[in-house]
């Protein structure tokens, strides 16, 4: 029966269900991918894309939300014309941006976002690139959406029925503005610490379009809107042709041919842990502070180390896709925030699984963080296991299960896993706000001994992880790599631009290093970019795409005797050879840290091409 205070959920359902029949019209246009799904992949664009398709709707019922409770109070207010009217005007741009999606999508590959607002100065292209376009059948379904978004609205709302006589006019107040808070929880698509993003409705690893279709398109667009691209590259330091140049200088081996192999065993496991936020200053056999991480001490003495290496960014989801798939950050944005871009970028995951590996990602938190579940299954990674996949006592932390839950996880499932593997972990416990269990090693209540507490807490769970591993059949034919996926201002509150912010430590170790490299350090200067070109190379598979990333094993290239390694931070991007480092700010384009190069020096030129040219290969993608 209706009521006026069934209305506004009523109002709520009649949105999910439009989106319905908009991902239904996606599915039916896209029949030649959708028939590739399974039933249950058909199902699950429905059930996986409602989080979406709930946050949108919440949006769009803020308006009439409102309505209702100023109608409540003010009984004159016209509610019934205002949101009928509001719910048409919506109706059109839901039903436009559907069909253009659904045309977009066949072109492009990816869902609709703000990339066509872009062409809005340029009509001309905007008709030559709509010409192939079937308009008349893009027509009628716009027409069609249109006509059954009004018969449900009618169905389902129309006429706004009016408050009885005798209800308090504070009672039916109360009640809109208790449905337009609970919106809140919709809105950010649950009660979860992150709010919902494209990640939450990425569901398969096997069907990219299983994971497209479940997009909501409405919701993308605007979600894209703060995030649009620039049409113009801001960092326009040398003439495109030099800067090309120069980058490809920095990458040219002097010896291809020269790079050691990692490991005796033709296709051995790799287990690659990348760690929150150790950064090599609390890290002792790079000269940090003694004490903090003797596992990885310990380690460096009969594993491969490397001296001189620097994250590319300053946060997990830019770490993760330098690692990952060798590709440099960008100062302002990442390209982690854009599926589409991350899509096609190389990724070891994709590498290995195509070498035959089988490949798996462990987390202990939600990997709905900053868009990183969408790039790990685009990039290849047939298993995910994050927070939701731990038993509620084992969601020990503020971020979900502490590193020692999570390694015995990872220990579990290794002795499992079908072999060759590709593992990757990612701790979280040296996060923010540095909580551990148990008692903390170092006793002062500030918050640098926090962050010295969090890592020496990680680093003692990593000891009795690869104690245990050590003692596992699949140890002999496996490799370790040991990475942070950030250095961190503390301790000493580094300056956000300062090189040794960005230091963090890599080791190569495991059952199935070669001997001739146990207990080798490498010198070379290098970047998070370089270990992707590192490992494939080490195991003797091709590295082609990784054109940002160059073998550290490798002679370093003539034109950076030395190495390099560039990382970028807010606006800013410093460039560290063994001559120094050159630290320069991109809006004054200033150098800015107290022993930069001269800004006369080749070095300072190397840098300016570099954040040109990577910056621009973000743009094309």
């Amino acid at each position: 029966m209706r009521n006026r205070l069934t209305f506004q959920p009523r109002y709520f359902l009649y949105w999910l269900l439009l989106f319905a029949l908009a991902r239904t019209a996606f599915l039916l246009y896209h029949y030649a991918q959708a028939a590739t799904l399974s039933a249950g992949e058909v199902v699950g664009t429905f059930f996986y894309g409602l989080r979406l398709d709930g946050s949108a709707a919440a949006y769009l019922s803020i308006g009439p939300f409102a309505l209702l409770l100023l109608g409540s109070l003010w009984p004159r207010l016209p509610v019934a014309r205002l949101t009928g009217f509001y719910s048409a005007v919506m109706g059109v741009v839901v039903a436009l941006l559907t069909v253009v999606d659904l045309e977009l999508y066949r072109a492009w590959g990816f869902r609709l976002d703000a990339t066509p607002l872009q062409y809005l100065s340029s009509p001309g292209e905007m008709a030559a690139s709509a010409g192939s376009s079937p308009l008349l059948l893009l027509a009628a379904l716009f027409l069609g959406l249109l006509g059954l978004g009004w018969a449900l609205y009618r169905r389902l709302l129309a006429p706004v029925p009016p408050l009885p006589p005798a209800f308090p006019r504070w009672r039916a107040a109360l009640a809109s503005l208790l449905y337009a808070v609970l919106l809140l929880v919709p809105l950010r698509g649950g009660v979860q610490q992150i709010p919902v993003n494209q990640s939450d409705v990425y569901f398969s690893a096997r069907r990219p379009f299983a994971n497209h279709a479940a997009i909501n398109a409405p919701w993308n667009v605007a979600q894209s809107l703060p995030l649009r691209e620039l049409r113009q590259n801001p960092y326009q330091y040398l003439p495109d042709s030099e800067a090309q140049q120069t980058v490809a200088a920095l990458y040219k081996e002097s010896a291809p041919d020269s790079a050691r192999r990692l490991s005796t065993v033709k296709r051995p496991n790799v287990l690659f842990i990348i760690l929150e936020s150790f950064t090599a200053k609390l890290v002792g056999h790079l000269g940090g502070q003694p004490g903090v991480t003797p596992t990885l001490d310990s380690l460096a003495r009969t594993s491969l180390s490397f001296q001189h290496i620097y994250a590319s960014g300053d946060r997990s989801q830019k770490g993760i896709v330098s690692l990952l798939s060798g590709y440099p950050n960008q100062p302002t944005t990442s390209i982690i925030k854009f599926p589409r871009k991350t899509q096609q970028l190389p990724n070891l995951a994709r590498s290995l699984r195509t070498a035959g590996y089988q490949t798996a990602f462990y987390y202990g938190g939600e990997l709905a963080f900053a868009n990183m579940k969408s790039y790990l299954l685009g990039g290849g990674y047939q298993r995910l296991v994050e927070r939701q996949d731990f038993a509620r006592r084992e969601q020990n932390s503020k971020w979900g299960a502490h590193d020692h839950v999570l390694l015995q996880r990872v220990q579990q499932e290794l002795a499992r896993q079908p072999q060759p593997f590709f593992a990757t972990v990612f701790t979280l416990s040296s996060h923010e706000p540095f909580e551990i269990p148990g008692l903390p090693r170092f006793q002062n209540q500030n918050e640098p001994e926090f962050f010295r507490n969090s890592v020496a807490y990680t680093d003692h769970a990593l000891g009795q992880f690869l104690q245990q591993a050590r003692r596992q059949p699949w140890w002999a034919h496996t490799l370790v790599v040991l990475v942070a996926d950030h250095g961190h201002p503390l301790p000493g509150y580094s300056p956000v631009y300062a090189p040794e912010k960005f230091t963090i430590p890599l080791l190569i170790s495991g059952g199935a290093l070669a001997p001739a490299l146990a207990g080798r350090s490498i010198d070379t200067y290098g970047s998070q970019t370089d270990v992707a070109a590192t490992l494939l190379g080490g195991l003797g598979q091709p590295t082609t795409g990784y054109a940002w990333s160059r073998n550290l094993l490798a002679p370093p290239p003539a034109a950076a005797p030395g190495g390099f390694a560039f990382y970028c931070f807010t606006d800013g991007f410093g460039l560290v050879t063994p001559r120094g480092a050159t630290v320069v700010d991109n809006v004054s384009r200033q150098g800015i840290y107290p022993d930069s190069l001269s800004q006369r020096g080749p070095q300072l030129r190397q840098g300016q091409a570099y954040q040109q040219a990577s910056f621009a290969d973000y743009m094309r993608r």
